[in-house]
């Protein structure tokens, strides 16, 4: 059976490996999946992560996840930007998240990255997801 998410699927792991303590998760590996996983560890989200094969042509992500004085760096992340109801954004309309303490992750023509580097660029798109 295909998933009809897979970068939601990816950002569940991350969120419920977090409420469950863990020091790392694994989620099949994808293109857009590395690319959201780059600007979480350029804003300090997650410690890191790593690309390994499991067997010809099947590859996974290994995502080191982040905790300080042992609670989650990540309090929120929730996909904003569905299958069903995709989302975009002009530059001038895109909200700060909790007042710029969190981050919005969108994909734009010049590629995947935050608000923060959305804002440098002039650059609008779709939200991906949301950070906090």
């Amino acid at each position: 059976m295909s998933m009809t998410d897979p970068l939601g699927d990816m950002l569940t792991r991350i969120r419920n490996g977090q409420r469950a303590g863990k020091s790392s998760v694994v989620s099949p590996a994808s293109k857009l999946r590395s690319t959201v996983l780059d600007v979480l560890v350029r804003e300090g989200y997650i410690r890191g992560y790593e690309r390994y094969n499991v067997r010809t042509g099947i590859d996974e992500l290994r995502i080191e996840l982040k905790y300080h004085e042992g609670q989650p760096v990540i309090k929120e992340i929730t996909r904003v930007s569905k299958p069903g109801r995709r989302t975009y954004s002009k530059i001038k309309d895109l909200p700060k998240v909790y007042n710029g303490l969190g981050i919005s992750i969108l994909s734009t023509p010049r590629g995947v990255m935050s608000d923060h580097e959305a804002r440098q660029a002039n650059v609008g798109g779709e939200v991906i997801a949301r950070v906090f």
